[in-house]
């Protein structure tokens, strides 16, 4: 770690003096950093908000705009569904699992009505509509879709209901998403300052009570009365730390906006914090839902080896720690055919044969192993039956001649920035800190850091070691608001 910046703390009595003082001090302007903000304003506090790009956003604006909610919201009422808290809950222990916060999901899940009316009132746009097919992001602005709550196995732990809560949006939603909430914070008179890169914890008697951060290569110092806050995002974009703790994530595309460099968590681990999951990642393989959930994905002696109507972030979890990322989209021209060409994303096959076998000899799969494949799940899915992966009915059907196949390995081009890209897949980290329900960092031994909280990506957050779209967004905001008003009623230092 020689390379990177100092993340040593400083002594109080050896810092400069402080240049800004205030209650609350938040280390970064995503969607977890506002929350924070704009909660401990509300509660009262004065609020800084650093920021080191020139303005708002980092990767929450770069996202699809998905916000994990349910329980009965009014877009899932408006959309003729019921939902619960514990169908919430059960689903997303499994999904998440293993190793899941089961604390934090349940917590989340209990609040996730009052923070969809939060989202709400600070003016995030949901529209009443469902868009009823697998997608990474729609190609419409509809505000709900599925994340995989009707696909097995899940279906069979927790009745299903979508529970993706689309931000109205052309295009992808976070962009509006951070527009809605940078606006909430201008409004709320919190001061923001930007081009500012906090690099190191001012301790005072072992309590963090500050930052010494760099504006444009001069030094300024920050100090905090009540606490400080880390919503500094994940490390995806730090080779050394990924090299060093996610491996398997070396070399591939990374979905962020090019700041997740993990200084923030760096700088608590510093003061001995406890970090969880470090290995754990969001996989984006770069297959189009709409046409693998037609279709199959098999590896490279053509075995499935996953329920294709999961959510797909699943898929590719499973199809780089488990396949090596050598995988293949196999279907026909009806399946092709049928998912339109604006949720296409410009892929075509890459090979194409009137037999199974002969696809089989182009790809280079031992000689009988895929076609025995197309030919059992041709037999079951004429009965409307997958006893392998169950594989929802409605995408079962046998595959007719012509047949294709699409390499996932060489990658695609999404109609924006944030989604898959080169590689095979593109990937964001889970792991981080060890946070308390209130977002206080946890050190080693379990124990708050006094006066340091953190939230979103810079935090193990809810997560084990699986992921569902709009948990990112969803959690990062909950937790953040939680963290706000935590630091908010911290006692005066």
């Amino acid at each position: 770690m020689s390379a990177q910046k100092s993340a040593r703390p400083v002594d109080s009595r050896g810092a400069n003096p402080a240049d800004y003082e205030t209650d609350v001090l938040v280390i970064g302007f995503g969607c977890a950093g506002a929350a924070a903000a704009l909660e401990a304003r509300a509660a009262g506090a004065d609020v800084i908000l650093l920021e080191r790009a020139g303005g708002g956003g980092g990767s929450s604006a770069h996202s699809g705009g998905e916000i994990y909610l349910g329980g009965g919201t009014p877009i899932q009422q408006a959309c003729g569904f019921t939902d619960t808290a514990e169908d919430m809950e059960a689903y997303l222990l499994a999904a998440l699992g293993p190793h899941a916060d089961a604390e934090k999901i349940r917590a989340y899940c209990e609040g996730s009505l009052e923070h969809y009316e939060w989202l709400s009132s600070c003016g995030v746009p949901f529209k009443p509509s469902l868009w009823d097919s697998p997608s990474w992001v729609p190609p419409t602005d509809d505000g709900l879709m599925w994340l995989g709550e009707n696909a097995m196995p899940f279906a069979g732990l927790a009745k299903p209901a979508p529970r993706g809560h689309r931000v109205t949006s052309e295009g992808y939603g976070g962009k509006v998403l951070m527009k809605v909430l940078s606006e909430a914070v201008d409004e709320a008179g919190i001061r923001v300052h930007t081009d500012t890169y906090a690099g190191q914890f001012i301790l005072d008697g072992g309590t963090v009570a500050g930052v010494v951060a760099s504006r444009f290569g001069k030094t300024v110092t920050y100090r905090a009365r009540r606490g400080v806050i880390l919503a500094t995002g994940g490390f995806a974009d730090n080779a050394e730390m990924v090299a060093l703790h996610a491996p398997r994530l070396t070399g591939l595309g990374v979905t962020s906006d090019g700041g997740d460099d993990g200084h923030g968590i760096r700088m608590a681990q510093a003061l001995g914090a406890g970090t969880a999951r470090m290995s754990s990642a969001q996989v984006g393989i770069t297959l189009i839902p709409g046409l693998v959930v037609r279709g199959m994905l098999v590896n490279s002696v053509g075995q499935r080896f996953i329920n294709e109507d999961q959510y797909p972030g699943l898929l590719g979890q499973a199809a780089l720690f488990k396949q090596d990322l050598a995988v293949w989209v196999i279907l026909d021209e009806k399946a092709y055919e049928e998912v339109p060409e604006e949720e296409r994303w410009g892929v075509v096959p890459h090979f194409a044969a009137e037999t199974i076998e002969e696809l089989e000899q182009e790809v280079g799969m031992p000689e009988g192993s895929l076609a025995e494949t197309v030919r059992a799940y041709n037999r079951h899915a004429a009965a409307g039956e997958d006893p392998y992966f169950s594989k929802n009915k409605r995408w079962l059907r046998p595959l007719e001649p012509p047949f294709a196949a699409i390499d996932v390995s060489r990658g695609m081009t999404a109609p924006e920035s944030g989604s898959a890209g080169g590689g095979g897949a593109s990937v964001f980290t889970l792991g981080g800190l060890r946070t308390g329900l209130d977002g206080e960092v946890l050190d080693v031994s379990g124990a708050p850091v006094p006066g340091l909280y953190a939230a979103g990506r810079a935090t193990a957050g809810i997560y084990g070691q699986g992921y569902i779209s709009g948990t990112s967004l969803g959690e990062g905001t909950f937790f953040g608001r939680r963290a706000g008003a935590a630091a908010a009623a911290a006692p005066e230092r």
